[in-house]
């Protein structure tokens, strides 16, 4: 079986996209998911699979639009491609609540960058299926806009590394 982990886009804990990880959890282990652990209220869930990367994406997909009534995104990464994320972290000597990935499902354009707007003390990096970008000033105050990374999920290094963690006890 494989580890895996699942980041869906567009969850939290109040508002519109609210999931409580218990239902979500549920969800997963109702797909033959073994080892369902869901990680802080923002749509991680780490399990173990027989099925491909493709399936276990589409499997949760349908499932997640059932419960919702409407798609939610869902990208996901093996227990070893987290890792990769990890060490492939241009931005490692940063702070890594300042640092995110984010996660595409397939490589950014190799022209990702020259879309990029309102770039003041962010870096931006990419990598294979992520845009790495390290916020100088925090989230907060920027006013950064990379078109490439709408269709994706960002987690920040401390939670990728938890993410990472987890899954590689599984």
């Amino acid at each position: 079986m494989t580890a895996f982990v699942a980041l869906l886009r567009a969850v939290n804990v109040g508002g519109t996209g609210k999931l409580p990880m218990s239902d979500l959890k549920e969800m997963c282990e109702a797909l033959g998911f073994a080892g369902v652990r869901t990680y802080i209220a923002s749509g991680n869930v780490v399990f173990s699979s027989r099925k491909s990367e493709a399936a276990v994406k589409k499997a949760l997909e349908a499932s997640l639009e059932a419960y919702a009534g409407k798609p939610v995104g869902v990208l996901v990464r093996t227990a070893a491609e987290m890792q990769a994320v990890l060490r492939d972290n241009p931005f490692s000597k940063m702070a890594p609540n300042r640092t995110v990935a984010v996660f595409l499902d397939k490589p950014p354009p190799a022209d990702a960058l020259t879309a990029v707007r309102g770039q003041r003390n962010e870096q931006i990096q990419l990598g294979r299926r992520e845009i790495y970008i390290h916020y100088g000033d925090g989230m907060g105050q920027s006013k950064l806009v990379v078109p490439a990374a709408k269709a994706g999920t960002a987690r920040n290094i401390n939670t990728i590394a938890k993410l990472a963690e987890i899954a590689a006890d599984l």
